[in-house]
């Protein structure tokens, strides 16, 4: 614990010699005196106006309501950036993105040496725990640091699905509750609830009581959830000394300026947040002021600690809230999800209230004190070269001195795409210059086709989808997730070899693509072509080495070859990435397992089962790991345990046809035919692919079964 403290303290300095000198003896010093906990809530996609303290339009959040009458409401709060990874950085460091480097929910990692508010808080003698609901914030892109406990655990599915993986807040509240009730004071701890989120599918009774607006469906079951930590927090007498912190990451367009969702402008509908502050020293009211994310940390800091943080972009709130007024700055955002994925024109620009200034090929310019909604642009009434002047030297102030812009196409990478066939003479290049073509604008048309298809369907309208996206491609053959998102249609419909020729040709038109490399390593290691899968899954982990499903993959392609070494090592690399990967240590086992069949080495088949049996402590729904683990029971004869393996892995997947097959053939040898036939027909119904050879042996057993 003291290297620890040591380590975190060293950061804490590394992080102040940055921006300039502070108090240290205030500001490192852990004081006797009871301090407050802090707990921070954020509800991911969340309007301000489905919040009732906003706005009752739409609907009652009493629970959230219940706490806001205790505190700070502020009306206007802001994010920085419209996505969930970025955003929680903002948050949680103090600092905007051209500092710390994190610009989208993929291929981007909060560094280890930018200090975050739970090293800070540790640093303070609290205990501090994180409750994530959503991949976006798994511990792979480094917003773990600090935390004693991370608990991002969700269901496991495969990587090429078309939403992320998620948790519902019942699951996020219950584990936050486990946490707590073996907590003493101080504590802090970061909740994060996702539903509100795309697709909106909010459980009953909220679903019928919302059925014409799940958005706010979702937000009612999430205001529900929050009641019982409240409640948990007023029955142990917490509440008193508690600060508590609810705020969204960002907003959600519903079909605000064309868009339907968020990620893509950077419009109030998205940039603006709720944000509710109570304490023991806080009175209740409302503030108007406009007050941003990268302020929370320093807030908290002088809250809890009475010191002010210099460590941080954003301000202390304290004066504010205690009546006074905060100095008039700008304060950055960006929106680069489609400069990053697609090399459309970037988005970024500053607010300096009440204007907002938005920089891209067709520039706007708000008075959002008249026109909070962002009808009536004005850029033609200012001064453009100034503000972009501005805007320039305000990035450039911000920007850490330490950091170094990777491009979006290394020239290392595309000689190796080059060199496979992936890209070619001459190779595509990221554009330096944009015009009014690339403004997200301008290509608003595009990205809402691109919605409708995926709606579409989603409601079964499959050909269509294919058309829309195949149309979609033909038109701007850099949308990436055109490629990602058809080839995923087509693999759901058993056409893989079109699912690979679509992925091959986006990688050939978008070599920057991580999603693309990524979703085409793991497609080939799927359909077994292993050696390309190994090819293009090492360009992919060369670009982002912290991605523990590529080295799992990886792996997959490694042990499908027979090679067990790179195999192991490429499994283990996933695992120091995260230790926590269930789908690694089943497939641990498998490698295992095969070893003993190969070697016939005891110390093999322990170490199977040991694995699998990691795997299902980690998912209990994990069917893959039942399966594996029934067929190592099966090799050192303890037949029984292998049958309840198999049992359960169809009670969870009644078509799953290697526990079918493993259940019909022990059975059968078993002499118990009756028992057999049951499975082996059912396997046969479900096997859709089986070769004449083994369909014939099928056949023999099911008949040896009949007579």
């Amino acid at each position: 614990m003291r290297e620890k403290i040591n380590y975190l303290m060293a950061k804490l300095l590394f992080s102040i010699a940055l921006f300039g000198s502070a108090s240290f003896l205030r500001l490192l010093a852990i004081p006797d005196s009871p301090k407050a906990n802090l707990l921070l809530v954020s509800i991911d996609t969340i309007r301000p106006d489905r919040i009732s303290c906003y706005e009752t339009r739409y609907l009652r959040t009493p629970n959230i309501e219940r706490l806001a009458i205790r505190g700070l409401i502020f009306d206007r709060a802001f994010a920085h950036t419209p996505l969930t990874l970025p955003s929680h950085v903002n948050m949680l460091t103090g600092l905007t993105p051209p500092f710390h480097g994190v610009h989208d929910n993929a291929r981007f990692r909060l560094k280890d040496d930018i200090l975050t508010l739970a090293e800070y808080l540790k640093i303070q003698g609290y205990t501090t725990g994180a409750f994530i609901g959503a991949f976006p914030l798994d511990s792979r892109f480094g917003l773990n640091q600090g935390f004693d406990v991370y608990d991002d655990h969700y269901s496991t599915k495969a990587r090429q699905e078309f939403f992320y993986i998620e948790r519902p807040a019942e699951s996020v509240i219950n584990a936050s509750l486990d946490w707590l009730k073996n907590q003493r004071n101080p504590w802090f701890a970061f909740i994060h609830l996702w539903d509100p989120h795309q697709p909106y599918n909010p459980p009953e009774p909220f679903k019928s009581q919302f059925s014409q607006d799940l958005y706010s469906g979702e937000v009612a079951y999430v205001d529900n959830q929050i009641g019982r930590l409240i409640s948990y927090l007023e029955e142990q007498r917490l509440l008193e000394q508690t600060i508590i912190i609810i705020t969204g990451d960002h907003g959600e367009s519903l079909g605000e300026h064309g868009e339907s969702t968020h990620g893509y402008f950077a419009y109030n509908s998205t940039l603006w947040v709720p944000l509710i502050i109570i304490g023991p020293s806080i009175k209740p009211g409302r503030i108007s002021d406009y007050v941003f994310h990268i302020d929370l940390f320093p807030t908290i800091s002088e809250l809890i600690n009475g010191s002010k943080l210099k460590n941080c972009q954003g301000i202390s709130l304290l004066p504010l809230i205690k009546g006074k007024k905060l100095p008039k700055r700008q304060v950055y955002f960006e929106s680069l999800y489609a400069y990053y994925n697609r090399g459309w024109a970037p988005l970024k620009g500053f607010f300096e209230p009440p204007f907002k200034f938005l920089d891209c090929p067709l520039p706007e310019f708000y008075d959002l004190k008249n026109d909070f909604n962002e009808k009536n642009n004005l850029v033609a009434q200012i001064k453009l070269n100034e503000y972009r002047r501005q805007l320039e030297q305000l990035e450039k102030k911000l920007t850490n001195p330490l950091k170094k812009e990777r491009p979006l196409i290394e020239p290392e990478t595309l000689e190796k795409l080059r060199s496979l066939g992936y890209v070619a003479q001459p190779a595509a290049v990221a554009k330096k210059s944009f015009g009014p073509e690339d403004d997200l604008k301008t290509l608003l048309p595009l990205q809402e086709k691109f919605t409708r298809a995926m709606g579409g369907y989603h409601r079964g309208q499959v050909q269509e989808a294919i058309t829309a996206l195949r149309e979609i491609i033909a038109e701007r053959k850099n949308f990436d997730l055109a490629y990602s998102y058809l080839s995923t249609i087509y693999k759901r419909e058993g056409r893989i070899g079109e699912a690979i020729k679509i992925l091959r040709q986006g990688l050939a038109n978008n070599p920057q693509s991580y999603s693309i490399i990524s979703s085409f390593g793991i497609l080939l290691a799927e359909a077994g072509l292993h050696d390309e899968a190994i090819s293009v899954l090492q360009i992919g982990v060369s670009l982002w080495d912290y991605d523990p499903e590529m080295w799992n993959y990886l792996g997959m392609a490694y042990w499908g070859k027979g090679d067990y070494d790179n195999a192991l090592k490429a499994y283990e690399r996933a695992l120091d990435l995260d230790p926590n990967y269930p789908i690694v240590f089943n497939n641990l086992g498998s490698l295992y397992l095969a070893r003993f069949l190969k070697n016939n080495n005891i110390e093999d088949i322990n170490r199977a089962i040991d694995y699998f049996q990691k795997a299902l402590s980690l998912d209990a729904e994990l069917v893959s790991a039942y399966n594996g683990l029934g067929g190592a029971y099966k090799k050192i004869g303890q037949i029984k345990e292998a049958l309840d393996c198999w049992q359960k892995a169809i009670e969870l997947n009644p078509n799953y046809d290697f526990a079918l097959y493993n259940l019909g053939l022990t059975y059968y040898e078993l002499g118990d035919k009756k028992t057999a036939l049951k499975y082996l027909e059912r396997y046969l119904i479900v096997k859709k692919n089986l070769s004449t050879t083994e369909k014939e042996k099928i056949m023999l057993l099911i008949k040896d079964c009949r007579q």
